[in-house]
């Protein structure tokens, strides 16, 4: 009997203010995978992305993610690289949210993947539930 491919995935993100959102990735990346590799992005990387810094701190958001069942191991994004973290963790299949689909980022990340057999999938994007989201209520409760 042919022993089952062991298909690891990658996903990565700030997972600042954790959410529903956050989690529903998580389960569906992990439905789709044997192994789910979660990167969390520095708070140096998440102001070079946002603008801003994370609400909570970086160490914090890894003991977040590290305590997820669904995640097998947890590491430290501090370079927004996909291929980098490919070459890294040799991945097979890559989750993203779907709101970046056709960026001109992605369309060209699908044509390195595509060339060392790396899948994207992208998730739909939870449009009533985001960080920012929750950060724009706690800001403007608290000026009020």
């Amino acid at each position: 009997m042919e022993k089952e491919k062991l298909i690891t995935g990658y996903t990565t993100g700030v997972f600042d203010l954790f959410h529903i959102g956050h989690l529903n990735i998580l389960k569906k990346a992990k439905s789709m995978c044997n192994r789910l590799i979660v990167g969390v992005s520095t708070d140096e990387l998440a102001y070079d992305l946002k603008g801003r810094k994370p609400i909570i701190p970086f160490s914090e958001r890894m003991e977040i993610i590290k305590s997820i069942s669904l995640v097998d191991e947890v590491v430290p994004e501090n370079v927004n690289d996909k291929m980098l973290a490919w070459q890294k963790y040799q991945f097979d299949i890559i989750f993203k949210g779907d709101d970046w689909k056709n960026s001109t980022r992605w369309i060209t990340l699908e044509k390195q993947f595509d060339k060392v057999g790396v899948r994207i999938c992208y998730f739909h994007y939870t449009q009533n539930t985001s960080s920012t989201i929750i950060r724009e209520i706690l800001e403007d409760t608290l000026h009020h």
